[in-house]
């Protein structure tokens, strides 16, 4: 039982036993972004003097994240279809939410050195906002590129959730939060940000444009547009960078401490468990997630899933306990999935207020 108690990360990890490590505590990172080393780094110290001192650090992460909170209310009130269009200044404010939560994201580790207050909870808890930020920022995208309750809406909000657990699970390994030359925080906000602005000037139909309009080459691309291939570029960025990277760092670590490297690969059951059991759901053609526009719901639910995935690792990691290779919020994934499918085997289809009621987190 104690082995199985390890296994799903059910054990109690507060005790006096478990918290001793973090007296030992000291965060460790690496930024090899140009854009963050030579330019925004600037902005940030400038931005945090701003800041009064009696300001904790964990608020001014939460004040990020409700730049972030504010603006999915505001996408439900004019963009409740995730269509729109919208009036330009609703995406020029997701723009600047996206953005003001980047800047609180980075000011507040500032924060907690300029208040001598640095401490494992602020990791824990900065981080854990950052988990749930994932398909919450995404749905800003998904409204700007007028993408709907869509197969291609559901990816965009998805994806992102990927890179988070993996920097999240080679942070576990090697005890420090390693951000390459191109990375989702910095570079990756950024370009979100400009394609919502982009969309605030020239309205969220530029996506669906053939991009022969903009560029030429028509006998060339012919009418591929930006929507047909986004999908394709955040998986190929996503599998040929910052997988391989994560896989390799921790690999290095493993074989530096002489531990056995092949065990690591089954801590990547909860991400794919929860990554198929998503796309079943939202993909079935019994699903009524997409049919009734329920999207705003979905990434609702997955950003619970998420976020509890994700924040145990961090605690794992900060009391070096155990991986947690499970958590009980992955079940309602999991059963909607079965649910939504049952008329596949023959069953009876299940009424969208029963799946509804199963996508709540």
């Amino acid at each position: 039982m104690d082995v199985v108690r390890k296994l799903a990360g059910l054990e109690d990890s507060l005790t006096d036993e478990t918290l001793a490590p973090l007296k030992s505590y000291k965060y460790s990172s690496v930024d090899k972004s140009y854009i963050s080393r030579y330019i925004l780094k600037h902005y940030w110290n400038a931005f945090v003097e701003l800041l009064p001192l009696w300001i904790a650090p964990n608020m001014v992460t939460l004040l990020g994240f409700g730049f972030i909170v504010g603006n999915v209310v505001l996408l439900e009130i004019y963009m409740p279809d995730l269509v729109g269009p919208a009036p330009s200044w609703v995406y020029y404010s997701f723009a600047i939410g996206i953005w003001m939560y980047s800047t609180m994201d980075n000011v507040d580790g500032k924060q907690a050195r300029r208040t001598g207050t640095s401490s494992p909870l602020g990791e824990l808890f900065d981080h854990g906002i950052d988990s749930l930020n994932c398909t919450l920022a995404s749905l800003l995208e998904v409204a700007a590129m007028a993408q709907g309750p869509t197969k291609i809406g559901a990816f965009t909000m998805l994806i992102p959730c990927l890179p988070m657990f993996f920097s999240t699970w080679e942070t576990y390994h090697t005890h420090t939060l390693y951000l390459g030359y191109f990375n989702g925080p910095t570079e990756g906000l950024i370009i979100a940000t400009t394609i919502i602005i982009v969309a605030g000037y020239y309205g969220p139909e530029i996506y669906s444009r053939p991009l022969a309009d903009g560029i030429g080459y028509a006998d060339l691309i012919g009418n591929v547009t930006f929507l047909d291939i986004w999908v394709f570029v955040l998986l190929t960025s996503f599998f040929t960078a910052h997988l391989p990277e994560c896989v390799y760092n921790v690999v290095q670590a493993r074989r530096r401490n002489g531990l056995p490297v092949l065990p690591i690969f089954l801590e990547w059951t909860s991400i794919i468990i929860s990554t198929i059991s998503a796309i079943s759901w939202v993909y079935s053609p019994y699903s009524f997630i997409l049919k009734d526009n329920h999207l705003v719901l979905f990434a609702v639910t997955l950003c619970f899933v998420f976020g509890r995935m994700t924040t145990k690792i961090i605690l794992a990691h900060l009391t070096r306990q155990p991986f947690p290779y499970w958590t009980v919020l992955i079940t309602p994934l999991i059963g909607g999935a079965v649910l939504v499918n049952l008329p596949a085997i023959g069953l009876p289809a299940v009424g969208a207020t029963v799946e509804l009621c199963d996508a709540h987190p």
